[in-house]
C-alpha cells in the first residue's frame, strides 16, 4: 500500500520517490558526535543573564552558515536542537532550551526556504518553535516523556516523528575514546517489541488528533539498544517500514558504528555511509546525518540503485 504523501504548507514529501535528507544542527555544548555549535566559536558562544544563554550573533552566523552548507549539499530538512541525548548528558531547563532555539529557528525560517524540525520532547519547547516556524516535531520520547505533547502538535496540525526509545543512564558504559554506549538492555523479542512500542505511540498521536498521514517512524537506533541491537535492527527495517509509516533512521557517527570499527565519533564517516546505504535499501524514507555534503551523494547513489533510477538532478524538495 502506498503511503500517503505529507504535505507541509508549500511542501510535499512524497515517500517512495526519493530519500530525504535530513542535517543536524545541535544548539548545544556537549553533542555526543563533537558537532555542538555551543562550543565552535568563542568558548561556549552564549553570554548569560539571570542564569539563561542569549545567543551572540557570532554564533547565528555560524550556524546559518552551517545551514547554507547543508542546504546548497542537498538537505531536504535542518533538525535543530537545544538539548543533547548522549548518555550521561545533563538535562536543561525549559527556558534555556527555548532561549537556544527560537532565535536559531526564526533566523533560518527568515534566510532560507527550507523545511525545519525541532528535535524536542517538551511540550512548551514544541510550542515555541512552532511559534518561531519550525514545521515538524522531532520527539525522541515518542510522546511519552510529557504528556502535553501530543495535543500541541494537534494543535499546530503539524507533523511528528516518533523514535522508540529504551535509554537509562543505568544501562549505558562510556570509554573515553568510543563514547557511551548500551549494554544488558533486554528485549523479549526486538523487533516486535520495537513495533509494539511505537504503535502505541501513534495511539497517542491519534487519539491526540494527529492523523496517521502526520506520523513518521523512528526505530531508534543507538537509543537503548546494544551494539548487535542496532545493527540487528538496522538489518531488519524493512519490518518497521512495513507498519506502513514512513520511517525516518539517525546512525550518523553513533557508537555502534564506533565499537564496531573500533573508531571514535570523527572518524565514523565510512561507517556512517554504510549504515546510511544499508538502510535505504532496507526502506528508510529520511535518513538524519551530521556529515551533510558527503552523505548526500551517498543517498543520492543509493537511490539510485535501489530505486533503479538516475540521481535526481535537483537535489531539493519539489514543491
Amino acid at each position: 500500500m502506498q503511503t500517503p504523501a505529507l504535505k507541509i504548507n508549500d511542501y510535499q514529501l512524497n515517500w517512495g520517490e526519493r530519500t530525504y535528507l535530513m542535517g543536524t544542527l545541535n544548539i548545544t555544548p556537549d553533542s555526543f558526535s563533537g558537532d555542538g555549535l555551543l562550543d565552535a566559536v568563542d568558548g561556549l558562544n552564549i553570554q548569560r543573564k539571570s542564569g539563561v544563554p542569549i545567543i551572540t550573533e557570532n554564533l547565528l552566523r555560524k550556524v546559518l552558515d552551517q545551514a547554507r552548507r547543508f542546504i546548497n549539499a542537498g538537505a531536504d530538512i535542518l533538525d535543530v536542537g537545544g538539548e543533547s541525548t548522549r548518555p550521561g548528558s545533563k538535562p536543561i531547563t525549559v527556558k534555556e532550551e527555548i532561549q537556544r532555539i527560537t532565535p536559531i529557528i526564526k533566523a533560518i525560517v527568515s534566510e532560507f526556504n527550507i523545511l525545519v524540525s525541532v528535535d524536542t520532547y517538551k511540550a512548551e519547547v514544541a510550542s515555541a518553535a512552532l511559534n518561531a516556524g519550525a514545521h515538524i516535531v522531532n520527539d525522541v520520547w515518542a510522546l511519552q516523556a510529557d504528556k502535553d505533547l501530543a495535543s500541541i502538535v494537534a494543535q499546530y496540525h503539524a507533523p511528528i516523528i516518533l523514535m522508540h526509545n529504551r535509554s537509562s543512564w543505568m544501562q549505558a558504559e562510556v570509554k573515553e575514546k568510543l563514547g557511551g554506549r548500551y549494554v544488558g538492555v533486554e528485549y523479549q523479542n526486538l523487533l516486535e517489541d520495537i513495533k509494539r512500542e511505537l504503535l502505541d505511540s501513534v495511539a497517542l498521536a491519534n487519539n491526540a488528533g494527529i492523523p496517521d498521514e502526520h506520523i513518521v517512524l523512528d526505530p531508534g537506533i543507538g537509543f537503548g539498544k546494544t551494539v548487535e541491537q542496532n545493527l540487528e535492527l538496522l538489518n531488519r527495517l524493512e519490518e518497521i517500514r512495513a507498519l506502513g509509516y514512513p520511517v525516518l533512521i539517525g546512525p550518523s557517527r553513533k557508537s555502534f558504528i564506533g565499537y564496531t570499527l573500533d573508531l571514535p565519533p570523527d572518524q565514523r564517516l565510512e561507517g556512517t555511509a554504510a549504515a546510511v546505504s544499508i538502510g535505504i535499501a532496507r526502506g528508510a524514507d529520511i535518513v538524519r546525518v551530521h556529515d551533510v555534503e558527503f552523505m548526500a551523494r551517498v543517498v543520492r547513489m543509493s537511490d539510485a540503485i535501489v530505486r533503479s533510477k538516475s540521481p535526481a538532478s535537483e537535489s531539493s524538495l519539489k514543491y
